[in-house]
């Protein structure tokens, strides 16, 4: 058995078929006339755990791109408050789903590294140091290189893996484009956020979970089956 399955595609379009944890918080829009539908949208707690940070990060990073005239201090105290809020409202929308997949660390993971950069960009700006204020795009490129890399590991996925590797790469290109280093973090890493929200993405094969009724555990082998009939079809 290999660690990464072969079998599954990097990304694909979205299963229909979801298990109890993805159906958990599911947000489902469909736009029709008559019976015709012309866009749908479904998005999973993860998937809104994705849309929140891409959010955040677009608007973080375009602001000192566009808006180079407003006060750094006010802009790192107002920015600290907003990532302090989306690491909260991401263990929230995100702490069922990864019990019943038994991947609790990632919530962990991401609040950890996105406080880790948090307080870096604080020191930076509130101590004047150069040195991290030079290399703030290359440090949150940085950052989440490493979370996504630790995600391609643990869920043993190419796609997170994939984006790790867009991350690293996006760092020797800041330097060709000294006046939008800002503009080109923000479009990576928001860019990928929004990315990973309207696809899916591969990943290790589910697990038994004993958070889960067995009518719910039930519920759920049978949607395996299902993706499992699709995929084949």
């Amino acid at each position: 058995m290999t660690f990464f399955d072969a079998n599954q595609p990097l990304v694909r379009r979205k299963q229909t078929q979801l298990d109890v944890q993805d159906l958990e918080g599911l947000i489902h829009w469909r736009w029709q006339i008559n019976q015709t539908t012309l866009m749908a949208w479904l998005y999973t707690r993860i998937d809104q755990v994705f849309l929140l940070w891409g959010w955040v990060a677009g608007v973080i990073f375009l602001t000192p791109q566009f808006c180079p005239g407003l006060s750094w201090h006010h802009q790192a105290l107002v920015w600290s408050i907003l990532t302090v809020v989306a690491v909260g409202l991401m263990a929230k929308l995100a702490w069922f789903w990864v019990t019943v997949e038994r991947l609790r660390w990632l919530v962990y993971l991401w609040g950890g590294l996105m406080l880790l950069g948090l307080g870096l960009t604080d020191y930076g700006i509130f101590a004047g140091s150069g040195a991290i204020l030079m290399r703030l795009c290359p440090i949150w490129l940085t950052v989440c290189a490493l979370g996504y890399g630790a995600m391609g590991i643990g869920m043993r996925s190419r796609t997170f893996l994939l984006f790790s590797l867009l991350h690293g790469a996006a760092m020797p290109v800041l330097p060709l484009v000294p006046s939008y280093q800002f503009l080109t973090t923000g479009l990576v890493i928001a860019g990928s956020l929004f990315a990973l929200a309207e696809v899916q993405w591969d990943m290790r094969p589910p697990l038994n979970s004993e958070v889960l009724t067995p009518a719910q555990q039930t519920f759920n082998r049978e949607q395996q089956r299902l993706r499992c009939c699709q995929d084949q079809g």
